[in-house]
């Protein structure tokens, strides 16, 4: 196995390589270096290397199906090819890894621009975590002259939305950077909140950094519109077939270095939030119910199944 695979595994499980997006871009890139790396004489063997990077990519974090969908997608590409010889089959990968990368940044500007649109001048949002699909809509609101601020959460344990908020002090927004357990307090002054996504589940459930599901309560119990903005392929097809999206829990270190001794720590790094508390899904489809998820995933990206035979 190619060393790049394992390297970028080690990368993404450290946190050295984050967001959603960024893994699942970084994962195709690497698969298209092990394509042409390979030493295989023929399909089958080339397929092989394929699928084992996929055992090793999908071993790496339990909440990543945008990166496992990325992976499939290039796969599929490959199975699906009637090419034998070794050097176009490698063509083929580098053509169907550039058009996923494409077609995620066309989604990116559609999300944009339909999810812009619902923002008006003098909003208040308020957002949660580090999302860059959320950072990308805002970023898209302001260029078009809309005059909004922003209220971001600081998200613990890591703080990831200390990066939030530098992102929009570069954008020229007025900015609020509060403590997470204050959301409630301040939700009463937020016209809505949009979050992203880690994964989306068949339910129309949705799974993101731990607190959104408090967040979702607390907008909800307010009447404050709840948005979660994604890319589709954040669809985890496993849960359709029983399976249940997992948890993925992290170092204790991360909250408390030297705790005292036989304290219990829990370190949860995302939690779900259920659809009957989510306005809508402002995806590359447009602004969809939660409830139509599997509808919309069969229709735009059927292939995504392929795997289960089911």
């Amino acid at each position: 196995m190619s060393d790049s695979i394992q390297s970028i595994a080690e990368k993404i499980k450290r946190l050295e390589i984050q967001g959603a997006r960024n893994v699942a871009i970084t994962a195709i890139k690497a698969l298209e270096k092990l394509a042409f790396r390979t030493e295989a004489k023929n399909k089958k063997e080339l397929l092989n290397e394929f699928l084992k990077a996929k055992e090793i990519l999908f071993a790496t974090r339990e909440t990543e199906p945008f990166m496992r969908n990325a992976i499939r997608w290039v796969i599929s590409c490959l199975e699906k090819s009637r090419e034998e010889n070794i050097n176009r089959l490698v063509k083929t990968i580098k053509s169907s890894s550039r058009f996923f990368r494409k077609f995620l940044e066309e989604s990116k500007e559609k999300i944009a621009e339909i999810g812009a649109k619902r923002i008006k001048d003098d909003s208040v949002i308020l957002t949660h975590c580090h999302s860059s699909t959320v950072n990308f809509l805002l970023k898209k609101a302001k260029e078009e002259g809309k005059s909004f601020e922003v209220i971001c959460t600081e998200t613990r344990p890591i703080f990831q939305g200390r990066k939030t908020a530098k992102e929009m002090l570069e954008l020229g927004l007025k900015t609020t950077f509060i403590i997470d357990s204050a959301a409630r307090f301040f939700m009463n002054k937020v016209d809505m909140v949009m979050v992203g996504a880690d994964a989306i589940t068949s339910e129309g459930n949705i799974i993101n950094k731990i607190g959104t599901s408090m967040i979702a309560l607390a907008a909800h119990e307010a009447r404050t519109p709840f948005y979660v903005v994604t890319e589709l392929l954040k669809f985890d097809p496993a849960t359709m077939y029983g399976d249940y999206e997992k948890i993925e829990e992290r170092s204790s270190d991360e909250i408390w270095k030297k705790p005292p001794e036989k304290l219990i720590i829990r370190n949860p790094a995302f939690d779900v939030t259920r659809r009957d508390f989510i306005h809508g899904i402002i995806c590359e489809e447009g602004i969809i119910s939660p409830h139509s998820i599997i509808e919309v995933i069969h229709r735009r990206y059927p292939w995504i199944f392929s795997e289960f035979n089911l």
